[in-house]
């Protein structure tokens, strides 16, 4: 099981040339980044999990630049977005976008992504609330199509455009994974009819157990193989990193990767703490080792 990490990327986090460099010489397998486009002032909707959104939400960097610079540093890492918001991206620059980081990485992008829940931001982005599951769906189709096809076109409800030539293509082929971060009976379902993956929250090893589960008997019924699917959860590493029983379980749950990520150091990270962060909880690394 790899183990990565998720740095939540403000103007106030430091260099992101450093903190990659740094998270690779330390032995993670990935680092990941977050996406918030714009936060709307004085927003209705409830967080997850209730309670005030944190202050820092509002300052997050563009995940693909600050991963492209992180690029051009590093050789191994994985590149990740967790998540990026498809929903209140245009798909065509959004498909070079991503291509091109994956041509400059030598194809080390994946693509964790989802709907969104704060419907202000949704909305100020462009996209109805209620139709942003069609829109990621029709997204990610229209990706796919742009990244593999010589002369892309698409014909969908919410998203279209005729022929066009749009290149570069990604290295990895047919184009990067894409996991879908969102949690539920819906969201398993799309899963099995869209996406390569799921980004979950882990929570307790046996409840993702328990999920992981599920979610392979409805891909299966979908005429899928489940074990092609690629499960990479977020985990809060405590402290000092995530427990070798812990890690343990992740794996035994079906975990190929642990990104480790909390909100609490997400604010320190936010606010010019990410070296310490990502130095502390690299004990994890050396449990991992020992599964």
């Amino acid at each position: 099981m790899d183990i990565g990490v998720m740095i939540a990327a403000t103007a106030e986090t430091g260099d992101i040339t450093e903190i990659a460099r740094t998270v690779e010489d330390l032995g993670y397998e990935s680092l990941f980044i977050p996406e918030h486009p714009v936060i709307p002032i004085a927003f209705k909707t409830i967080p997850p999990g209730g309670g005030e959104l944190p202050e820092h939400y509002g300052r997050w960097m563009d995940p693909f630049i600050a991963l492209g610079a992180a690029a051009a540093v590093t050789k191994r890492i994985k590149l990740g977005t967790g998540i990026c918001l498809l929903p209140e991206r245009e798909p065509i620059i959004t498909a070079k976008t991503i291509a091109t980081l994956d041509v400059i990485s030598g194809g080390r992008v994946v693509l964790g992504i989802g709907g969104g829940w704060l419907r202000e931001e949704t909305e100020a982005m462009g996209t109805r609330f209620g139709k942003r599951w069609k829109r990621l769906r029709e997204t990610v189709e229209a990706l796919r199509v742009l990244w593999t096809q010589a002369e892309p076109s698409y014909q969908g409800e919410l998203v279209q455009f005729p022929a066009v030539r749009c290149d570069p293509k990604p290295i990895q082929k047919p184009g990067p994974p894409i996991l879908l971060g969102a949690r539920g009976a819906k969201a398993f379902e799309r899963i099995a009819r869209s996406y390569d993956g799921w980004a979950p929250i882990a929570g307790k090893p046996q409840n993702l157990k328990n999920d992981i589960d599920t979610l392979k008997k409805v891909v299966a019924q979908a005429g899928r193989n489940p074990e092609s699917l690629q499960i990479s959860a977020f985990a809060d590493p405590g402290e000092d990193g995530v427990s070798l029983e812990n890690l343990k379980g992740y794996q035994e749950a079906g975990a190929h990767r642990l990104v480790l990520f909390s909100q609490r150091d997400a604010i320190r990270m936010a606010n010019g703490r990410a070296l310490e962060v990502v130095k502390r909880i690299a004990p994890t690394l050396e449990r991992a080792q020992r599964l």
